[in-house]
């Protein structure tokens, strides 16, 4: 029962905020104006993700309590919005935020969990009960390395209406099983009401979206599923429970490994904005964005589907 307090609890803050943040943004300006690249025609007020971050924090802190795992979401969470917003301040009056305090920042937030206990220990195989323990430089790297691309990868699905809440929903309903199969209470908790504050968010964020989450909610997303799936199934994994993050994660994740692989084949940076990823290429073959985004979010029940049968096999 308290799963689903947690759940509506957060649904209904978001879904009473969405509307200040949105006519607060639109009164500051703070609006996503269209250009070649985008795929909306009117300006979309920007700053969703601050809704986002106070659903999920809020009831981290009102279910859960002062634990080592919600200040690490609070504070990183809130140091990756806080940039994300100054971020998206600078492109909302037409500048580039230069990129080095990003990138700062999102290597402070992916190392931060490891002071805090939280981190990638190590790994087994399936058949032995021995564990391969890392040392304390290669769970750093691991944790980090994890988490770094997480924010990154969830940054870059969020180019279509819904695509990145909705994926999010799906990931995070998944990591809410993975944990309630494991008896991780609080890991499922705070799943339940990342869920909750993303199909809130969903609402006002669907074609034609009302509003936009921003890299400041996108990166926050992005990191509250890096950490959640470390303490949830990546703390002292097993080869084959490492597939069920991955799989959970696997539509941001599996958007990655082909857009980078395509800018490579032509020649393109890494990091350089284009019209590679999945969803441009499925709309680029006459699929609607609500088509679009649909497709990816039956990929993500699959992937998702396949990460249970995996943990229940493992049981």
């Amino acid at each position: 029962m308290i799963y689903m307090y947690a759940f509506f609890s957060a649904f209904l803050l978001v879904l009473l905020l969405v509307p200040i943040v949105r006519e607060a943004a639109r009164r500051l300006g703070f609006v996503d104006r269209p250009t070649k690249r985008k795929m909306h025609t009117s300006p979309v007020p920007l700053s969703g993700g601050l809704a986002i971050y106070i659903g999920v924090i809020g009831m981290a802190y009102l279910y859960v309590g002062d634990s080592s795992i919600v200040r690490v979401l609070a504070l990183g969470g809130g140091l990756l919005v806080a940039i994300g917003l100054v971020d998206d301040g600078f492109k909302a009056y037409g500048k580039e935020f230069p990129v080095w305090p990003r990138l700062i920042v999102y290597i402070g937030v992916a190392i931060l969990p490891v002071g805090f206990g939280i981190s990638i220990q190590g790994i087994s195989a399936p058949s032995h009960s021995a564990m391969l323990i890392f040392s304390d430089g290669w769970s750093v790297f691991f944790t980090a390395l994890w988490i770094f691309s997480l924010i990154n990868m969830m940054n870059f699905i969020d180019g279509v209406d819904g695509l990145a809440s909705g994926v999010c929903v799906i990931s995070s309903l998944t990591l809410f099983v993975a944990s309630l199969l494991g008896n991780q209470e609080v890991i499922a908790l705070l799943a339940i009401a990342l869920a909750g504050s993303c199909l809130a968010f969903l609402t006002y964020n669907f074609h034609p979206a009302k509003i936009f989450m921003g890299d400041a909610g996108a990166t926050f997303l992005g990191f509250t599923l890096a950490v959640l799936a470390i303490e949830g199934t990546l703390k002292g994994a097993t080869f084959l429970s490492i597939s069920v993050p991955l799989l959970a994660l696997g539509v941001p994740i599996l958007d990655t490994v082909i857009t980078f692989s395509r800018r490579l084949l032509v020649g393109k940076g890494l990091h350089r904005a284009d019209n590679l990823h999945t969803h441009h290429t499925l709309m680029r073959w006459g699929l609607s964005q609500v088509q679009t985004v649909s497709f990816l979010y039956l990929i993500a029940a699959v992937f998702a589907l396949m990460s249970i049968v995996i943990l229940l096999i493992l049981r």
